[in-house]
């Protein structure tokens, strides 16, 4: 694969899912019953439903976009839930091991240690967050949304995972690589600004 797409296409395509995770966990968490949604294609309705429509899909996705980038980085979950460094990758994989910065130094898988004292909740409740992502994407990802409703510890340990992730690959990828952050971040309106249109 050629790295200059995986740094400027592929890498921030991820993140843009992951942070279009957060946007959807949120709004799944806001309602207790899924409200009507509409999407407008070029000012015509195109497309109507509930939000699940869009949250749900939105989620899967980004679990798991978000567990690519951690494998991505070197990172797995073991049989013994814990986060480790990946023993071996497959010949085709590429990880962040296959950088090299402009001294020439290949970049290193990040550590656990190093990924988990990232997180301000301190590297229990990280460890858990990151963990949830495996354990979601290995077992249920079809019913994200009902399983964030039903067992809320679950919604917040995704969103902690999701916002730690790209600032992972922005510190431990582009930084040393001298290269800038990618334009990832989604832009949307505040629930506040709908009820002021309205």
């Amino acid at each position: 694969m050629n790295l200059d797409r995986l740094l400027n296409e592929i890498i921030p395509y991820r993140m843009q899912a992951i942070d279009t995770l957060i946007l959807a966990t949120r709004l799944a968490a806001r309602w207790p019953h899924p409200p009507p949604l509409e999407i407008h294609v070029d000012g015509k309705l195109q497309v109507e439903g509930n939000l699940y429509a869009f949250t749900n899909p939105a989620i899967e996705v980004g679990l798991v976009h978000c567990r690519a980038l951690l494998e991505f980085l070197g990172l797995t979950a073991n049989k013994s839930d814990r986060i480790v460094n990946i023993k071996g990758r497959r010949p085709s994989d590429i990880g962040i091991e296959h950088f090299s910065n402009a001294s020439g130094h290949h970049l290193s898988m990040v550590t656990p240690d190093t990924a988990l004292g990232r997180y301000d909740g301190g590297k229990e409740e990280a460890e858990k967050a990151l963990l949830a992502v495996f354990q979601i994407t290995n077992k249920g990802i079809a019913h994200v949304t009902q399983d964030i409703r039903d067992n809320p510890d679950h919604g917040r340990l995704i969103e902690i995972a999701s916002r730690g992730v790209p600032s992972l690959v922005v510190s431990y990828l582009y930084i040393p690589l001298g290269l800038p952050t990618p334009d990832y971040k989604l832009t949307h309106r505040k629930r506040e600004n709908y009820e002021d249109k309205a």
